[in-house]
This record gives structure tokens, C-alpha cells and sequence, in this order.
């Protein structure tokens, strides 16, 4: 069986994991409030689905640096799975969204709830607010609970419950920075984005599981430096990309909108590149205008392309793909590994959806 096919295998066994989480969850809740019983319903859904990219990851990279027993990464896949459903439920919040992949997510869907049992409209979102603030407050300490009850040498352990702080640490400021330039509390640099893209993001999404299974395999140190690395630059090639599609997608294939970032104001690299040029000034009033007509956004869109930001941030998504390949290269990986990693740059430097 190849490594391959063998971590396609365990990954059936990350979603037995999380089906047992949310089953055991469902049974204890049942002894609280109906509402509860919703929370968990809507939860499990929240988690469904989606690539399942970080349980990937660290299946691969356990069982590429020889790691022989699936049960500790099984568990540590389904944490990190955890906390990055957690991560979007708060952050769904944050941005005000009420879908996510082209559905209602857990806001969206209690708001509705309660709307057709005859709340006021802003009372429901508040509702659905409150309820998808509690579900990541949930899914967090699960997270960590997961984490800390690993079968493991103790200072294995010890170093995964860090690192899963750390990631959660790191998130919160990256968040909150992003949250204070929308709200023009300062105007961010190119350079100051790319630091909020690395706390927000790149360090949970893809720094976190890399090296969370290099500790995990008991590979050298000098191993999970090097994987973070590459996690860490393969991570802001994924947000780049993303804030591309937020402004030049398809909503039929990215599952969400192309022009919410404009209306809310988003504070991306391809903003702060415009910003440096003259047509900029002239459509600076549209962007962050929440009430902003589509014929807005588009002018938004063409001042975007003609100031050169967009042709600037796409050859910068390109320069940190190569800048992670040059990590993967020098890192002294098993090949198999390396390829599966540099297959992923190149996957999130071109995808559309």
C-alpha cells in the first residue's frame, strides 16, 4: 500500500473521529435545551464537507517522516480540523456573513430559524451571532481538549498543546489587526497585510498541521522548522489567492461572493497596491460602502485592474509559490512528501474555486 493510499485510509478514520465527537456531543446535549440540541445539529453541519486539507496534511506528512501508529494522528487531524471550523465560525461573525459555500451557515441558519418562529429581524441575527460565537467557543477547547488527551510521550504532548496555543494566539491578533484596518483605525502597508495574512492564517491553516506532525512522527527540530517554513509561505499563497477570488471570482465556483470584500472594505494586498497610484483616488470613496450598487463594484474592479494592482498582486502570488517550491527543495524532505507539498503550491496559486 502506498503512502499515498494509505493516508486516503486513515483519512476515512479522521471523519469516524469527528462523527464520534458530534455524536457524543448531540447525547449530552440533549440533557439542556432544545436550542442546544440545534447548536449541535447546525455544528456538525458547520464541519462537514470541504477538502479536508489540513487532516491531509498531517496524515501525509506523519506517515512520510515515518510515523507507524495512525491513532495519535487521527486524533490530532480531527483537532486541528476543529479548530479551523472554529476559526470561520468566529469569523463569519466578525465579516457578517450569513453563507458560507454558497449556503447559509451557522448564523445564517439560526437567524432564519427564529425569523419563521417570529423574531424581528435584528433580533435573529443577533440570535444567530450569539449562537455561532458559543459554537466556536466549543469547538476551541475542543480543539485543545483533543490535543492535551493525546496517548503520547508527555513532552510530545506538552509541545502539540503549545503549538495549537500558539496558533490560536496568533490567529486572535491576526483577526484583530485585519478587523482594525477595515475599520480605518490606520492604513496598512503591503508589508503589515502580508504580517496579518501570517497570524490570521497561514500559521493554523498550514504551518500548524506541517509541523504538528513533524512533532508528532518525533522528526528532528530542525525538521519542523523547515516544514513550518514552507507552511507558513504556502499559507499566504492560499490567502493571496483567496483575496484575488474575493474581488475576481466566480461566486458560482468560489461558493461566496465577489464583492463583499469591496463593500466592506477588505484591506488586502491588492488594495494597498492600488492605493500607490493616482486611479485609485478617484473610486476611493466606493470602497467600503456597504450599500454600494453593483455598477460601484465594477468600477471598483476596473480601477483595480488599471492601476496595475491586479497584474502586480498576481506576479507577487506567483513570486511566494516560488518562494515556497525553493523552501521545498532545500528542505531535504522524503521525495514523495516534497512532491505532495509542491503540488499543493502550485494547486493554490492557480485555483479558482
Amino acid at each position: 500500500m502506498t503512502t499515498a493510499t494509505r493516508t486516503d485510509a486513515i483519512l476515512s478514520q479522521v471523519e469516524d473521529r469527528l462523527d464520534r465527537f458530534f455524536d457524543d456531543a448531540a447525547q449530552r446535549a440533549v440533557r439542556h435545551s432544545p436550542h442546544y440540541e440545534d447548536l449541535w445539529r447546525e455544528l456538525r453541519a458547520s464541519a462537514a464537507g470541504g477538502k479536508r486539507l489540513r487532516p491531509r496534511l498531517v496524515l501525509a506528512a506523519y506517515l512520510h517522516l515515518g510515523g507507524a501508529t495512525p491513532e495519535p494522528a487521527v486524533e490530532l487531524a480531527a483537532a486541528i480540523e476543529l479548530l479551523h471550523t472554529a476559526l470561520l465560525l468566529h469569523d463569519d461573525v466578525i465579516d457578517g456573513d450569513v453563507e458560507r459555500r454558497g449556503a447559509p451557515n451557522l448564523v445564517g441558519a439560526f437567524a432564519a430559524a427564529s425569523e419563521r418562529a417570529g423574531l424581528p429581524s435584528a433580533a435573529a441575527a443577533r440570535w444567530g451571532q450569539s449562537a455561532a460565537i458559543l459554537a466556536g467557543d466549543l469547538l476551541l477547547t475542543a480543539a485543545i481538549r483533543l490535543t492535551a488527551d493525546l496517548d503520547i510521550a508527555p513532552a510530545r504532548r506538552e509541545r502539540l498543546v503549545a503549538l495549537v496555543d500558539e496558533s490560536i494566539f496568533r490567529a486572535a491578533a491576526g483577526e484583530l489587526a485585519d478587523v482594525a484596518y477595515a475599520s480605518g483605525l490606520g492604513t496598512p502597508t503591503p508589508a503589515e497585510i502580508r504580517d496579518m495574512m501570517a497570524d490570521k492564517t497561514a500559521h493554523y491553516s498550514l504551518e500548524l498541521p506541517l509541523r504538528a506532525a513533524s512533532i508528532l512522527a518525533g522528526a528532528p527540530e530542525i525538521v519542523g522548522d523547515r516544514l513550518g517554513a514552507i507552511g507558513r509561505s504556502l499559507g499566504l499563497v492560499f490567502q493571496m489567492r483567496d483575496d484575488l477570488l474575493g474581488v475576481f471570482g466566480r461566486s458560482e465556483e468560489t461558493g461566496k461572493s465577489a464583492s463583499n470584500d469591496l463593500r466592506e472594505g477588505k484591506q488586502t494586498m491588492l488594495v494597498a497596491y492600488a492605493r500607490e497610484s493616482d486611479a485609485w483616488a478617484r473610486t476611493a470613496e466606493l470602497f467600503g460602502d456597504q450599500g454600494l450598487e453593483e455598477t460601484g463594484v465594477e468600477l471598483l474592479r476596473e480601477t483595480l485592474e488599471h492601476s496595475g494592482a491586479r497584474a502586480r498582486f498576481e506576479a507577487e502570488i506567483a513570486r511566494e509559490c516560488d518562494a515556497t517550491l525553493a523552501l521545498i527543495d532545500a528542505a531535504g524532505l522524503p521525495d514523495a512528501l516534497a512532491t505532495l507539498l509542491a503540488d499543493e503550491a502550485r494547486c493554490a496559486a492557480e485555483r479558482w474555486a
